[in-house]
């Protein structure tokens, strides 16, 4: 039924131009248990273990895009980039949040959701419009990179001190919510979780890529790609329990596993195999989303959710515009569609966060709609604002140096 329905709204999301992930979302919330009389979901649980496979694929074949030499060569200036413009958003977007009414890790979630752009929305505009080698479509990729590192290393800290705080309680009933409301977050358990983060990625990165890649060439010289195929799944899925056994997120395992993979000489192969599974399982990763909305809520978080949206757009625009402008001597019309790419869509990653939140009971019932509106709103109007970006020429009165 997930699929039939699934196939339903693709076809007219295509039709009416659309991205992908509208469509699952909406289809999600016809089949979910909160929209009667069509619920044909009544196992939370299923969705949950369902959402959770979907999480582990699509994060392990973005993994794979990113090998350990990309990871070093993104230049200089995404990383001036994404860091100030990440932590700023964040900041700026969690005092909002707590200004709205929202518990400490309602706020904490919802602020590093929205801190990230999607990077397959943005990519995917971007390739649309035939832009994707443009000067600010290279900065927008590098700057897209470092965020996903920075948000799923943030999410994996996230969890652990919410778990260690709230003691894994879960709340989804009211809007402020108990969980993490008010309390102190111990500066021990915060260094204790980033340790691990860090050993964790650390060890992975220095000792698995010294026999993982090395193993997978074997593997693939067989030339037998079940067994590649099944490898592959066996490593994905292996480090997504170890990172579980830690306590941190499965999207930290899956995406090294990706990372490990795209190191090996059987990288091309395995992404041709894998992008199938991928594109099964995050469909049901996005459908799950919108099955675990509770649409009757969504009414009362549309105010919120504007008032979200437009507090990452400025501050995301703002921050990247400056800072290319003045720190990286960009010239004004690529800073301004920089800032404009980066500031349009969330989208997989946000709702990947909220997920994170909502499995280790951290986050209240309300979060997940919000970002639902959220992903909807921005991932129609991001296609426009990168047009409209795109269109702007603005004339240099100083000369410009380029990094």
């Amino acid at each position: 039924m997930i699929m039939i329905i699934a196939a339903v709204m693709l076809i007219i999301t295509h039709k009416l131009r659309q991205p992908m992930v509208i469509g699952y979302i909406v289809a999600g919330m016809i089949i979910g248990p909160y929209t009667p009389p069509f619920s044909l979901i009544s196992s939370i649980q299923t969705v949950n273990v369902l959402s959770e496979l979907g999480i582990i694929m699509l994060l392990f074949v973005i993994g794979t895009e990113f090998p350990i030499a990309k990871l070093k060569s993104v230049s200089k200036i995404s990383i001036i980039v994404a860091l100030p413009e990440s932590m700023g958003t964040l900041l700026i977007v969690f005092f909002i949040s707590q200004t709205l009414g929202f518990s400490f890790f309602d706020s904490m979630f919802l602020a590093l959701a929205m801190s990230i752009t999607s990077t397959v929305v943005t990519i995917r505009i971007l390739e649309e419009l035939d832009i994707i080698r443009d000067r600010s479509s290279t900065i927008i990729l590098g700057v897209l990179i470092i965020e996903d590192i920075i948000a799923i290393s943030a999410l994996a800290v996230l969890q652990s001190v919410a778990v260690t705080t709230t003691g894994n309680s879960t709340n989804v009933d009211g809007f402020i919510g108990d969980g993490g409301q008010g309390g102190e977050i111990p500066i021990l358990k915060i260094a204790i979780s980033l340790a691990i983060v860090g050993a964790f990625m650390g060890s992975i990165l220095v000792l698995g890529s010294r026999f993982i890649p090395t193993i997978l060439d074997r593997v693939g010289k067989t030339n037998d790609y079940e067994l590649l195929l099944i490898v592959i799944l066996g490593l994905a899925f292996g480090l997504s329990f170890a990172a579980k056994l830690l306590g941190l997120s499965v999207v930290i395992g899956a995406f090294l596993a990706g990372v490990l993979v795209a190191e090996s000489k059987s990288a091309a192969v395995v992404r041709v195999l894998t992008i199938p599974l991928r594109d099964v399982f995050s469909a049901i990763f996005f459908i799950s989303i919108g099955a675990l909305m509770n649409i009757s809520l969504i009414p009362s978080f549309i105010i919120p959710a504007m008032i979200l949206i437009l507090t990452s757009f400025a501050s995301k625009f703002l921050i990247i515009t400056g800072i290319l402008i003045i720190k990286s001597r960009i010239d004004s019309t690529t800073a301004l569609r920089t800032g404009l790419g980066l500031s349009a869509s969330k989208g997989e990653m946000s709702l990947i966060i909220a997920k994170g939140g909502q499995d280790v009971g951290a986050i209240t019932s309300s979060v997940l709609p919000i970002l639902g509106v959220v992903t909807i709103v921005t991932t129609f109007i991001a296609p426009y604002i990168v047009k409209f970006g795109n269109k702007i020429k603005v004339s240099e009165s100083r000369s410009t140096t380029t990094p």
